[in-house]
């Protein structure tokens, strides 16, 4: 008997829209706090932000994905991932207007980015789950940020000299 494989994300939402990451990638959920910020740096990289000892680069991902910058509200919540990214992990702070929980999802469940038929920035998607009438968007947080430029490539090499 074959068994269906499934894999853990933590949800979260940026507005109305859910998303999720591969729960192995979450290091810790954090309240939001200002990060120090950073000169020059994209408008996508809020700062930096001391997690036990490490600065960390905290990414508003709404602007990252050209959504309108976070607002800041009781429920903020910072994500603080280690990702993956070529040779390297990237420790990243993300900041979600609210985290929701770890949930299963079948493999066969996830399907692709759907296809609209003209050129859209849908290569961070790893695929999208149907789940309560709506869609979770699985992001693939490696494409996201591995071509994200020297400031955050700055900012991580600044957190191992510090």
């Amino acid at each position: 008997m074959a068994q269906k494989t499934e894999a853990q994300f933590v949800t979260f939402s940026l507005g109305e829209e859910i998303f999720a990451v591969p729960v192995e990638v979450v290091r810790e959920i954090l309240d939001h706090e200002d990060a120090f910020k950073i000169p020059h740096g994209p408008d996508y990289l809020l700062g930096l932000r001391d997690v036990r000892g490490q600065g960390v680069p905290v990414i508003d991902l709404r602007v990252r994905l050209g959504m309108t910058p976070t607002v800041k509200t009781s429920h903020t919540r910072i994500l603080v991932l280690d990702v993956p990214v070529e040779n390297r992990v990237l420790a990243l702070g993300l900041v979600a207007d609210r985290v929701y929980e770890v949930v299963p999802f079948l493999r066969d469940q996830i399907e692709e980015a759907p296809d609209i038929g003209i050129q859209w920035r849908s290569d961070y998607i790893s695929g999208v789950v149907r789940r309560n009438g709506g869609f979770v968007v699985i992001i693939d947080l490696a494409r996201l940020f591995s071509d994200s430029g020297s400031a955050l490539a700055t900012a991580t090499r600044m957190q191992h000299v510090a």
